[in-house]
Order: structure tokens, then sequence, then C-alpha cells
């Protein structure tokens, strides 16, 4: 199987998007060496740019993330967020039939392949603090703001 990857620099910051022709497998912060695109990746860093504006809110990418079980429902899940709102850990997890799950929660998040199109960012503290983020918490805050679910 071929694999393909594009950079591209958003205004909240730099990302990469990989696919495997048909679908995106990962977005990622930062970029990757020796980009060479598809038309999948170039849809997607196209759709990224028009959330980035504030045209579009919901994906429609074909996406294609591999993971466990229990991550591929929370991944579910959090596709589930509307845009511009935010749920808890606890919240996900009894969500999922595991209300103790929270923590596992967490690391599903942390496993998230495809930052931004799978929203892992709008997953806050039970007090609705920022929490963790692979691409830090200036990237989540940033991303929060441009869908208006984070207010200082």
């Amino acid at each position: 199987m071929e694999l393909y990857s594009q950079n591209l620099s958003l205004p909240i910051g730099d990302v990469y998007i990989c696919s495997d022709g048909s679908a995106v497998t990962e977005v990622g912060f930062g970029f990757r060496d020796a980009p060479r695109g598809c038309p999948v990746t170039e849809r997607c860093a196209r759709e990224l740019a028009e959330y980035c504006a504030g045209v579009r809110r919901d994906f429609d990418v074909p996406l294609s993330p591999v993971g466990t079980a229990f991550q591929m429902k929370i991944w579910a899940l959090l596709r589930e967020i509307p845009y511009g709102q935010t749920a808890t850990y606890g919240a996900l997890a009894a969500k999922a039939g595991n209300p103790g799950a929270a923590r596992a929660v967490g690391m599903a998040c942390n496993r998230n392949p495809i930052a931004i199109l799978i929203p892992c960012h709008r997953v806050v503290g039970s007090n609705g603090s920022l929490t963790g983020y692979a691409g830090g918490l200036d990237f989540k805050q940033r991303l929060l703001e441009l869908e208006g679910a984070y207010h200082e």
C-alpha cells in the first residue's frame, strides 16, 4: 500500500496529513519529511483551511484511524461532540458505558492519530480546565478559541 503525506501551515499552527490514498490515516503536529500528497490529502488540506477560516464545522474527507476497539469507540464518541462545545473525560467514559474509565478515555485521546478531524481537543478536565494535548495546550486553546468553546 502506498502512503502519502502533505504538510500544511494553518493560522493555528503547522500540521501534516497522511493518507493511504483512499482515506486520511493521520493528522499530526509539525511537519513530516518528503511530503508527497494525493487527492485525499489535498481534500483534507482544503477542509482544514476552511475550518480555520470559520466556514467549515464538519469534515467530510474519509478517515481510517487504526486502534483498539475501545479507542475506536472513544474516537467515534469524540466525533459526536458538536463544534463549539466540550465534554469531559468522565462524561465520555460514562457515554462509552464505563463511568470509571476517565483515564482510559484520556489515553484513547492521547493515541488519537487524526488530530482536529477527530476532535479530542474538545475534551476538558472535570472542572473545565484544559488538560493534555499532543500538540500542546497552546494549540488546544487555539482550536477551542477558534470554535468559540474556550473563554478565560
